[in-house]
């Protein structure tokens, strides 16, 4: 467990729920430091991350790992088992309270969260940061332009009594959110954003993950990225199973990363049915398909990998694909946003290759960049499904071949990068 560093009166207080969340907040530090012209690229005295852990395994480990990231670039982690039990949020929030208080700055990764939305309510802050907690942060955006309510995308518009009693705090937490004379709002993102009145957008580059990981070995043939549609209620799993296995057979793939979210059961469908090595990521997308090896093509669904990917792996040759979504493939239960929303990502997403959403799903890619489909594990060696993760990524790494020179020369780091960050040990 991440040990609790005592909580000073900090100038920034900066709460995650997530791994991406808090990349973005290491990305945004980053960025921040730069602007301000230091000489070093990081601000360790102005900034602690308090994690809000929450209950899943696979989050809580990626967050760990995360965690222990920011602590290496000097930052203070404070570890809240923030759901632990009945009292653990009045202990949370109680312990909170003064600091949240003193700090000038606060900074979030999802406003939608009840958790976040409650401690703006504590703090004085005039100065607000909100860093990108995936395709969200476009909802968000449109949201707080129009003075809607803040409503996950994917969630029906019925709101049950939980939603109600939580109304008045959610409305406080929006008008925090809503830049004014005396409260400044920046928005720190790799999304397609069109800022509202009054709110300072900051393009996320991802120059922190250039420069401290990669470039990364391309092995050459074709990677999938998992979602968690299916999980959410969003996408039908057989309508979803379908689709990876035309996109397998496409485009030659041979490896599924798992979204952190994406259950035992189905991931076991997908490598018994379709043929895929699972690999179940020990960190966020970006920073693995960043340290490599990676394939020279990764085809996604709308998520946030296709926005920031190409940005985390600008220069390297490795091309991102995205498949869109078929109306047919949402369950009943689907937002009525659902569909418009995850159009919007595709079709916003920079520097991607469209693909269909039918079963001839694009052209594959030239054969020098796929391998050819029998290369995936046969059926029949699939292992039992308690046997997951079949590989982590740690793993895979070591296991990689190395790259011949041409690749080399093609995966060229930034320019002046950074000291690589040494692995960190899992906890």
């Amino acid at each position: 467990m991440v040990s609790a560093a005592p909580l000073a009166p900090p100038a920034t207080l900066a709460f995650v729920e997530s791994p991406v969340q808090l990349l973005n907040v290491l990305e945004w530090a980053y960025a921040d430091a730069q602007r301000a012209g230091g000489p070093e690229a990081t601000a360790p005295q102005d900034l602690t991350v308090v994690v809000l852990s929450p209950h899943d395994p696979m989050t809580r480990g990626q967050l760990r790992r995360m965690a222990e990231l920011a602590r290496d670039e000097g930052f203070a982690v404070r570890w809240e088992d923030a759901r632990g039990g009945a009292g653990a949020p009045i202990k949370t929030i109680g312990g909170l309270r003064g600091p949240l208080r003193r700090a000038g700055r606060i900074v979030i990764g999802d406003p939608f969260s009840r958790y976040v939305q409650l401690l703006l309510t504590l703090t004085r802050a005039k100065d607000l940061v909100v860093v990108d907690d995936g395709t969200a942060t476009m909802e968000f955006i449109s949201q707080l332009a129009k003075g809607e309510p803040l409503v996950r995308w994917h969630r029906r518009g019925s709101k049950g009594p939980r939603d109600m009693v939580f109304a008045p705090v959610s409305a406080t937490a929006r008008r925090r959110l809503t830049p004014g004379a005396k409260r400044r709002v920046e928005v720190f993102s790799s999304m397609p954003v069109e800022p509202p009145a009054g709110v300072t957008i900051t393009a996320n580059d991802f120059a922190w993950t250039r420069a401290r990981f990669g470039p990364p070995r391309l092995t050459g043939g074709t990677d999938l990225v998992g979602t968690s549609l299916v999980e959410t209620g969003v996408v039908d799993l057989e309508r979803y199973l379908e689709a990876v296995g035309s996109l397998a057979r496409a485009h030659g793939a041979t490896r599924y990363f798992a979204h952190r979210r994406e259950s035992a059961e189905k991931l076991h469908r997908v490598s018994a049915e379709v043929g895929l090595e699972i690999v179940r990521p020990d960190l966020p997308l970006e920073l693995i398909a960043r340290r490599g090896p990676i394939g020279h093509t990764i085809v996604s669904f709308p998520s946030t990998v296709v926005h920031t990917l190409p940005l985390a792996l600008v220069g390297t040759g490795v091309q991102v694909a995205v498949c869109d979504v078929d109306p047919a493939w949402l369950t009943s239960d689907a937002s009525p946003r659902a569909q418009g929303f995850l159009s919007g990502v595709t079709g916003t997403a920079r520097d991607v290759r469209r693909l269909g959403s039918g079963p001839q799903m694009g052209s594959p890619p030239p054969g020098d960049a796929a391998p050819p489909r029998d290369s995936a594990p046969p059926r029949d060696s699939v292992p039992p499904r308690d046997s997951f993760p079949q590989r982590d990524a740690a793993s895979m790494r070591d296991a990689a071949p190395k790259r011949d020179a041409a690749s080399q020369r093609e995966a060229a780091p930034p320019a002046n990068p950074g000291p690589p960050a040494a692995p960190v040990a899992a906890s």
